[in-house]
C-alpha cells in the first residue's frame, strides 16, 4: 500500500484571493490530502489577525469538491510545520519571474533545512496572474472595487475591515 500523499500550500492569505483558490483546486487534485497553513509573514502587516484569516480560509475551501483539504494556522519555519504535519510536498503559486526568483531562493534554503520535502510550483491561471493580496487590500483601502480578485464573502470581509480602518485617499 502507498503512504498518503500530504501536500502544504503555505501563504498568510491575507485576504485569500481567487489566485490562491485557484491553486488551491489546482493542488489539491496532486495530493492525498491539502493542508492549507496559514502563517503570519513578519515582513507583511496583515490586515486580519490569525484567527479571522484562518476562519476566512475554512469558509471559502468549503464549498470545494475536494473534501482533502484542511486549514492550519502555523507560526513557525515551513520546513518544521511541514514535518509535523507529515507532508512530502510544499506547494507554490507562482505569477511570473519575480515571483520565480523570490521561490527559488526560499526553495534552495528549505532545501538546506530538509530535503526530504519537495517544492512543487503551480503557475497562475493567466487571467488571475495580476492577483495580489497586497494589491487588493491598496485597492481596498482606497475605495477602488475589488470584486474581479476575491469572493463576495470575501469581499464583504475586506469592505468592513476598510470601514472600520477608514478609507484613504479623497
Amino acid at each position: 500500500m502507498m503512504a498518503k500523499r500530504v501536500g502544504i500550500y503555505p501563504g498568510t492569505f491575507d485576504p485569500i484571493t481567487l489566485g490562491h483558490m485557484d491553486i488551491i483546486e489546482r493542488g489539491a487534485k496532486l495530493v492525498d490530502e491539502l493542508i492549507i497553513g496559514v502563517t503570519t509573514n513578519i515582513a507583511k502587516s496583515p490586515m486580519f489577525d490569525d484567527g479571522e484569516r484562518i476562519s476566512m480560509v475554512e469558509r471559502e475551501v468549503a464549498g470545494l469538491a475536494s473534501k482533502s483539504i484542511r486549514v492550519v494556522g502555523f507560526n513557525s519555519l515551513l520546513m518544521n510545520f511541514a514535518e509535523h504535519m507529515k507532508a512530502d510536498i510544499v506547494i507554490r503559486g507562482i505569477r511570473g519571474v519575480t515571483d520565480f526568483e523570490y521561490e527559488y531562493q526560499l526553495t534552495g534554503m528549505n532545501r538546506q533545512l530538509n530535503d526530504r520535502i519537495e517544492t512543487v510550483f503551480l503557475m497562475a491561471d493567466v487571467e488571475l496572474q495580476p492577483i495580489a493580496s497586497r494589491l487588493v487590500k491598496e485597492i481596498a483601502l482606497y475605495g477602488g472595487p475589488i470584486e474581479k480578485f476575491v469572493t463576495p464573502a470575501v469581499r464583504a470581509d475586506v469592505e468592513e475591515r476598510v470601514q472600520k480602518m477608514g478609507k484613504r485617499g479623497d
